[in-house]
């Protein structure tokens, strides 16, 4: 009998991942084939990447979105490490409920927390455009980058600091030569993945970057929407997923230190 469950598992895992992952195989697939339809292949090409890489506005999308999450990546880093050294080792009044909204945004529906703070935006008088997406990227970024340095300072020894301290040196000192470098896979980590959400983030980019501001996502979209699946659009989609993905993999190495 458990050989049976065994065997059902297995099959129903490899069906789940066939379902994610067949899709993305083929589309990357197309982007190399030499024929404007994508229902027949008709040999490899690099000529819409050629093309791609042609175009003016996918590049102004492309440079936003890297702007965006650059942005948000070094502000996630900073305000995350500040969050999760406040939270691991100091008490403060209301801190069981600052605990629980740093998992708020991570568990409301995305596209609740982008309509909210669409309103919010309207209703303070805030133009929209690039400050207003990085503002909302960091609304979820901040909690993830947070969450993953705090649990490396989960098991971080103190004593390191103590013995730093107990030689003369300052508690900046300490944090900078001590804390920090070890507590680094941690914050490279976090960083990691707050550039990942941002970057590729659809929903809350969607909302919050106003009329004009041309966005990598937003972008890809558009172009679906107005002429369907075209070989150019899978060579652009191709090209934001490796990016993805590098910077996926790059996570994973630094959160396993």
């Amino acid at each position: 009998m458990k050989r049976i469950a065994d065997k059902f598992f297995l099959i129903y895992s490899f069906l789940i991942f066939a379902f994610l992952f067949i899709p993305i195989i083929v589309m990357v697939l197309f982007s190399f084939n030499d024929s404007k339809l994508t229902a027949e292949w008709h040999g490899f090409t690099m000529k819409w990447y050629s093309e791609l890489f042609g175009a003016s506005g996918i590049w102004t999308a492309f440079y936003n979105s890297v702007f965006v999450a650059v942005v948000v990546t070094v502000l996630s880093a900073l305000l995350g490490t500040a969050t999760a050294i406040a939270m691991s080792r100091y008490k403060f009044r209301g801190k069981s409920a600052f605990d629980g909204y740093l998992y708020v945004p991570i568990i409301i529906p995305e596209i609740t927390e982008a309509l909210s703070i669409l309103l919010l935006y309207n209703w303070v008088g805030i133009p929209l455009g690039l400050l207003t997406v990085v503002l909302g990227h960091l609304t979820f970024t901040i909690p993830f980058a947070a969450i993953v340095i705090r649990s490396r300072l989960a098991g971080f020894d103190r004593s390191y600091e103590e013995a730093a301290q107990s030689l003369g040196a300052s508690e900046l000192h300490t944090f900078f030569r001590v804390t920090l470098p070890l507590i680094a896979p941690g914050v490279i980590a976090g960083s990691l993945l707050a550039f990942t959400l941002s970057y590729d983030d659809f929903v809350k980019t969607a909302f919050t970057r106003g009329p004009g501001v041309e966005m990598l996502p937003t972008t890809i979209y558009n172009l679906a929407r107005r002429g369907g699946v075209t070989p150019e659009l899978n060579a652009l989609a191709t090209v934001a997923l490796l990016i993805s993905l590098v910077f996926a993999f790059m996570w994973q190495h630094f959160a396993s230190k």
